[in-house]
């Protein structure tokens, strides 16, 4: 296989995933790009299926994600959700009717009615995200990573909220975490809840990839609930020497999101070589940003190789430059 011109297939999470998705469409025929995006946050809201990394990677290669909040589409209006609060005053203790906390917009509520209705008539998640990804004109294959459900679970110190575990701690859902608790309290443990499978179009994708991306994603939620399905270790350590990893940390610093307090919490290193030291069995390669240059041996120590090139996609340029960068480290 000529890994210069083969498939790519890039293991995605939300908004820098789907900035890197941009900069490859920009670098190489975007023909060649699969993603296989995590469903591990995938919640129920209102009855609705709702997938907001496969979301957000949708509406950021549509061109139609609000560029100020990096989710959900630019021009949105909010009269739905802010319509439910005419009920707050009736609604019985203990229901979870009509909640407020997670903002769907109203342009953004049509993608959950079609999600939903298809998977009500038995479609796979994997079909109906081809379907969307179609709607939208999106020129790469998009895939969720299992058409199972999996559930990524937070555990938080119980006095947050109560009912706590014998360890005192109380497992909440990411959503719940990442958007109610506006990820302000510290992670405890992370916990993947289902018996879900490696899909067949993913398990197909990367077998026949000639370069593996893991995208600059939360290594422990955006990447981690891919890693938990049995057998995909296996699959990325097959394709080892043709896979590279794109740090999401920049000097000890996450660029959106709580993974870099994530990594500490959970017994990680915020830094360069504890992404390296997470990605070191299924990658063969690790680009991180000139900030952290001087910590290239440690990362190297890890046994992986260290590519160097500016990763904080604050332009379109960056962000094809770090995608070109990424695609030649794989390819030597």
């Amino acid at each position: 296989m000529n890994a210069a011109s083969s498939r790519v297939v890039v293991l995605s999470g939300g908004v820098g995933a789907a900035r890197f998705l941009n900069g490859l469409i920009d670098a190489i025929d975007p023909s060649r790009i699969t993603t296989v995006v995590n469903t591990g946050d995938d919640t129920v809201l209102h009855g609705l299926s709702i997938s907001p990394d496969l979301d957000t990677i949708t509406y950021t290669l549509a061109g139609a994600i609000d560029p100020d909040r990096g989710w959900g589409l630019r021009d949105e209006s909010w009269r739905a959700i802010e319509s439910l609060g005419r009920y707050a005053a009736i609604r019985p203790d203990g229901s979870a009717a009509a909640p407020q906390w997670f903002n769907l917009g109203d342009q953004d509520l049509a993608t959950h009615f079609y999600r939903t209705a298809r998977l009500a008539e038995g479609a796979t998640l994997t079909e109906v995200t081809d379907e969307i990804a179609r709607a939208w004109n999106l020129p790469i294959r998009v895939i969720p990573m299992t058409d199972d459900r999996l559930s990524t679970m937070v555990g938080i110190d119980a006095e947050t909220r109560g009912g706590a575990n014998d360890e005192g701690i109380e497992e909440i859902s990411f959503q719940d975490y990442f958007v109610r608790l506006r990820h302000g309290v510290p992670v405890r443990s992370v916990r993947f809840d289902g018996a879900a499978a490696v899909s067949a179009p993913t398990r197909s994708a990367i077998e026949h990839a000639g370069v593996v991306v893991i995208a600059p994603s939360n290594p422990i939620v955006s990447i981690g609930p891919m890693r938990s399905l049995p057998g995909f270790d296996d699959l990325l350590i097959a394709r080892r020497e043709r896979t590279v990893a794109v740090s999401p940390i920049v000097g000890g610093a996450a660029l959106k999101g709580p993974a870099d307090r994530m990594l500490v919490e959970l017994g990680h290193e915020a830094s360069v070589v504890g992404v390296a030291r997470i990605y070191c069995e299924v990658a063969a390669a690790l680009v991180i940003d000139p900030v952290d240059e001087h910590l290239a041996p440690q990362i190297e120590q890890t046994g992986m190789r260290c590519v160097v090139t500016p990763s904080v996609m604050s332009t379109p340029v960056i962000a094809r430059r770090l995608a070109e960068s990424t695609i030649a480290a794989a390819i030597g």
